[in-house]
């Protein structure tokens, strides 16, 4: 019996034992279905409609632009608010959004000032709907399981992204560009009709077994004094998370950046064509699914590991920027794919297991904020060092620029735990002639 304990504790799909989650796991499917069919469209739609390429990006950049500017707050109103009724609300209301989209596309309406509002009220609603849906996803299933549920919505997301892909062709040549907005708008819908219907677990029965030793008030700051600055004390304040944030943003940057990076590189110097790079795509694609199911059998994981996988990731990078031949790139990006997966688990699992409940809709608000940044800063960093140095050249610097800082933290970690405690050891006191027992004292009411 305890080995078999152990076979479940350890299998990837342990979160679907839970009903409401595999409930959650199909609206996941269907949103994420529907979600592509619009993206794979939309930017074909934008630029038909402004005519201009620089128009498409700032329409991105539109959409983007509040996760960098309200994600905090996005993150504040998370925590205010009941989960599951956000979650419901933002869902109906990026509903609204791809029905009214749907409709001005269908009457030959939209123009660039109704997509350009459009783009930001999406933007706005993301930076509540994100944080809401990633942590209702971990209330679904006890905290434990908090990886496998992370690293199943990753597989989803990755099955749904190929679904929708190809669904939007057919549904375009069909029915017209606005098809692929209004089956994105059930999706929404979907969603929030099933949320009310999940049930989410008790996390204080579970507290003595599964919730992490609470932080040191110093460290913690007041989770609820101070409404979204609250969150960003917080985050300051704690190491492992500035440590992540440093570690992901490197990454970001100056690697992962494989749709530019391995681009450039396919059509450049390996002298390969779309073919090819659609080739190393959909090795990418199968290497984050397979990195998704081995994440799934983490149970706390923690920053090293995340540290280590992009390490590992880097030292991948280099070697594809070395490659001779496009068969080696693509044996290469496979396994660079399973370790930004496992990476990616990982650094979620502790975002949102690591504060406690009450702080942890700010701190993913303070993380959308981080990461729209380095999101907007990577590619034109990456792309500039390539004008300069070649994508070889970019590929291997970036790769280093990522691995030696991860290493060098892995190595100052792993000596600090060696080096001997400075500090004698206690005396310890005299025995002392037993006193009266006191009375029993209240047991402490649980945090979170």
């Amino acid at each position: 019996m305890p080995t078999l304990r152990r076979a479940r504790g350890h299998n990837p799909w342990r979160s679907l034992r839970h009903p409401s989650m595999r409930w959650w796991s199909v609206a996941n499917l269907v949103s994420n279905a529907g979600t592509w069919m619009q993206l794979t469209v939309q930017n074909l739609l934008v630029l038909q409609v402004t005519g201009s390429a620089a128009m498409t990006g700032l329409s991105l950049a539109v959409q983007a632009g509040p996760g960098l500017l309200l994600g905090l707050a996005g993150g504040a109103v998370v925590d205010a608010w009941p989960r599951k009724l956000t979650a419901a609300l933002s869902q109906v209301a990026l509903g609204l959004v791809a029905f009214t989209t749907a409709v001005l596309v269908a009457l030959d309406a939209l123009n660039v000032p109704a997509l350009l509002l459009l783009a930001a009220v999406t933007g706005v609603i993301s930076t509540v709907d994100g944080p809401a849906c990633a942590l209702l996803g971990n209330d679904l299933v006890p905290r434990r399981d908090v990886p496998s549920a992370i690293a199943l919505g990753s597989a989803v997301h990755s099955v749904g992204r190929l679904a929708g892909t190809a669904l939007a062709g057919g549904a375009v040549v069909l029915f017209g560009t606005a098809s692929a907005f209004v089956a994105n708008g059930f999706s929404f819908v979907f969603v929030a009709a099933i949320i009310p219907f999940l049930r989410l677990v008790d996390r204080a029965a579970e507290e003595p077994e599964d919730a992490p030793a609470p932080a040191a008030p110093e460290a913690a700051g007041k989770p609820n004094d101070g409404g979204a600055r609250a969150g960003l004390r917080f985050f300051r304040r704690r190491p492992q998370l500035v440590l992540l944030a440093g570690i992901t943003a490197l990454s970001s940057v100056f690697g992962r950046n494989y749709a530019l990076t391995l681009a450039v590189l396919v059509t450049g110097p390996l002298a390969g064509g779309p073919g090819a790079f659609g080739t190393v795509s959909t090795a990418l694609a199968v290497g984050g699914i397979v990195g998704a199911l081995l994440a799934g059998v983490l149970q706390r994981p923690s920053v090293r590991l995340v540290a280590a996988m992009s390490a590992i990731g880097a030292v991948f990078q280099i070697a594809a920027g070395l490659t001779p031949t496009l068969g080696l790139l693509i044996l290469l990006v496979i396994p660079m794919a399973v370790v930004e997966s496992v990476s990616d688990t990982a650094g979620a699992t502790v975002l949102q297991t690591d504060p406690p409940p009450e702080m942890r809709g700010r701190v993913l608000g303070v993380w959308r904020s981080l990461s729209t940044g380095w999101g907007l800063v990577g590619p034109p960093t990456v792309g500039l060092m390539m004008e300069l140095m070649g994508a070889r050249a970019a590929l291997v610097a970036g790769g280093l620029l990522v691995a030696l800082p991860a290493a060098a933290g892995l190595l100052f970690h792993a000596l600090r735990r060696r080096a001997p405690d400075s500090e004698p050891a206690p005396v310890p006191a005299p025995r002392a002639e037993p006193a009266p027992a006191p009375a029993p004292e209240p047991a402490p009411v649980p945090v979170g």
